[in-house]
């Protein structure tokens, strides 16, 4: 199985930072945050290549500049220039690379997680839909909380861990190829694709896409130096998981 890691967004969220270098090159404990997620990947049997795709143009060339320089990598790592239309858009340049592969793993290059890609691909195959999406229930809170009542606290919680409402969507997916064919016709009609409203949401509606709970596992979303600097000790805990 090919291992996709989507690294074209522009990183508008992480300004003024992103103006000078790419969202997947963010520092993460001394290394860009797409090298710890390759790294990751290619340690797993099941993925026998790592596709990164993204904006290679500007300040993009970052991103192939570090790999160039840093080998030692289990599994081949290969580039491929998308054209930013959208998160679903960019999808059609994959046709090609993955091959006679049944499915693929796509994974946006600000999710920090230690998702165990071997139960959920097993997971996928059991479910038999055409993707399946890494989704948490819990969530840790970054600020502390109080419980109120008549106007008086009585008492605190210091960044607890919440039971969601509704399960959050994490951007970690495991997604049948033929769904390329899909981003290719849907793209004659418009350019920008999103994955999730544009390409999956149909299929949900048919009961074809599939929840991977990773239930109490690590996730953080890196969109800023910032972020993974005021998550220090999340950051390092989840990055000492990949190993």
């Amino acid at each position: 199985m090919k291992a996709v890691i989507l690294a074209g967004g522009r990183g508008t969220r992480g300004k003024p930072f992103t103006d000078y270098i790419p969202k997947a090159m963010i520092p993460v404990n001394g290394r860009p945050l797409v090298y710890h997620i390759a790294k990751y990947l290619t340690k797993f049997d099941i993925i026998d290549e790592v596709i990164i795709l993204g904006d290679f143009s500007g300040i993009g060339k970052q991103i192939e500049k570090y790999f160039e320089n840093h080998t030692g990598f289990k599994k081949p790592i290969k580039f491929i220039q998308d054209s930013q239309s959208g998160t679903g858009g960019d999808l059609v340049h994959l046709k090609s690379s993955l091959g006679k592969s049944k499915e693929f793993l796509l994974w946006f290059v600000d999710n920090l997680c230690p998702v165990d890609i071997k139960k959920m691909h097993k997971f996928h195959t059991d479910s038999k839909t055409d993707a399946t999406i890494a989704v948490r229930r819990y969530r840790s809170e970054e600020t502390g909380f109080a419980i109120v009542k008549n106007g008086i606290i009585k008492e605190f919680k210091e960044k607890p861990t919440i039971e969601l409402q509704m399960a959050e969507c994490l951007g970690i997916y495991i997604i049948d190829s033929k769904i390329i064919n899909i981003v290719k016709t849907k793209k004659q009609r418009k350019k920008d694709l999103n994955l999730s409203y544009d390409i999956l949401q149909p299929l949900s509606k048919k009961g074809k896409i599939a929840a991977y709970d990773i239930e109490k596992t690590q996730w953080l979303d890196i969109d800023s130096p910032t972020r993974a600097e005021r998550n220090k000790e999340l950051v390092s805990s989840i990055i000492k998981k990949f190993g």
